[in-house]
């Protein structure tokens, strides 16, 4: 059974084009970074040169970028640098962002450190900019705002430049998690008010256990990982070489395909659902699905029956993969956070599908097919 992977929102597959990018670093250039013979200067030169392609494509700095793990460290070290280096005392986020910001949010809550206030969300799922800038008129502390720019379960996109503006007038921090924004949309970081911006390599293409963190260069922070100065002493530990050089050929790749491959995506979508709500009359979606949102996502409800209240594991049984929501909680199905925010109906069943270039509309058709079925 050929199976149809309809989760890109979780993890997309690697490109061809970033392995063989990225095999010469696993195997004759396998240097430390750190040494300072040839091996390593070739290692070392890769990084740089990297690091150099990712700051031109997000337009930052060079030394506005370090390379992580992945998104949640970088959101973790994000958020930890500017309550322990900044002095952000109260936190301003929503009920809606990632686990990597929420729990990193509640610990430092629990912990009495910071005080923490959640924004309010309009019936799509947008963020009330209103009440941000009411909350932030009314703190006599600094604040951190936390706010993502794509909302991974729903694909709701903030204005950035709107927030980061707002940020600014009452002197916040302001981080933004552009997981699901980069690789897939022109950032231009020097241009938008932000403190830090994440990324992660395995959202458009590249390897998993790589990621970035962006940090504007009018702020100074420490240390988030110690024991070795490098990262220009902001990352102890030896870089990931061939994650990184996968990395930076991935978002090449993405930028230099984006036009193509975000307007063949967006058809997907659109396609998904005009066959969705002509083969499935009481399908609802979830968030802007149709406004301001990613091309890549789609959340679809169905209405509660015995045959749809186990419809991921069916879908997988038909060799389908989606999911319920974020696939960041180590397969544990607690049902999404996102969507008990928006629109808590105990009778509807929310099922994700996200979208990569590798997708096709006959996949579309075999899903749609097969949801008839199972509903």
């Amino acid at each position: 059974m050929k199976r149809i992977y309809l989760d890109n929102a979780a993890t997309t597959p690697l490109d061809p084009e970033v392995l063989e990018a990225m095999l010469p670093y696993l195997k004759e250039h396998f240097g430390n970074p750190s040494s300072i013979y040839s091996y390593g200067r070739e290692a070392r030169l890769a990084v740089e040169n990297a690091r150099k392609k990712v700051a031109s494509i997000l337009q930052a700095n060079p030394g506005e970028i370090f390379f992580t793990s992945g998104g949640t460290e970088s959101d973790n070290m994000a958020i930890f640098s500017a309550v322990h280096d900044l002095g952000c005392r109260h936190i301003i986020t929503s009920p809606i962002e990632h686990h990597a910001v929420l729990h990193t949010v509640e610990f430092l809550d629990k912990k009495d450190i910071v005080t923490v206030s959640y924004v309010k969300l309009f019936s799509d799922g947008h963020v009330d900019l209103e009440d941000l800038e009411k909350q932030l008129a009314g703190r006599k502390e600094r604040c951190l705002v936390s706010l993502m720019h794509a909302n991974n379960e729903i694909g709701n996109l903030l204005d950035i430049y709107e927030a980061g503006e707002i940020c600014k007038k009452y002197n916040a921090i302001f981080h933004s998690d552009t997981v699901q924004t980069v690789g897939h949309y022109k950032l231009n970081l020097r241009s938008k008010p932000l403190h830090f911006a994440t990324a992660s390599a395995h959202k458009f293409h590249g390897p998993k256990g790589v990621g970035m963190l962006y940090i504007n260069d009018k702020i100074k922070v420490n240390p988030f990982i110690h024991g070795g100065g490098q990262e220009r002493n902001m990352r102890a530990g030896t870089e990931n070489v061939s994650g990184i050089v996968g990395f930076a050929k991935a978002l090449e790749l993405a930028d230099t395909h984006l036009e193509k491959d975000s307007a063949y995506i967006r058809s997907l979508k659109k396609y998904m659902i005009e066959q969705l709500r002509a083969h499935l009359p009481d399908v609802q979606f979830n968030g802007d699905y149709e406004g301001n949102s990613l091309y890549t996502v789609l959340n679809v409800s169905f209405p509660k029956t015995e045959k749809s209240e186990m419809i991921l594991f069916n879908l997988d049984m038909e060799g389908i993969c989606a999911s319920g929501g974020s696939a960041c909680s180590s397969g544990a199905d607690v049902g999404s956070h996102v969507i008990r925010s928006i629109n808590n109906n105990p009778n509807r069943v929310p099922v994700r599908f996200s979208f990569s270039k590798m997708n096709t509309r006959e996949e579309i058709d075999v899903v749609v097919q097969k949801l008839k079925k199972l509903i």
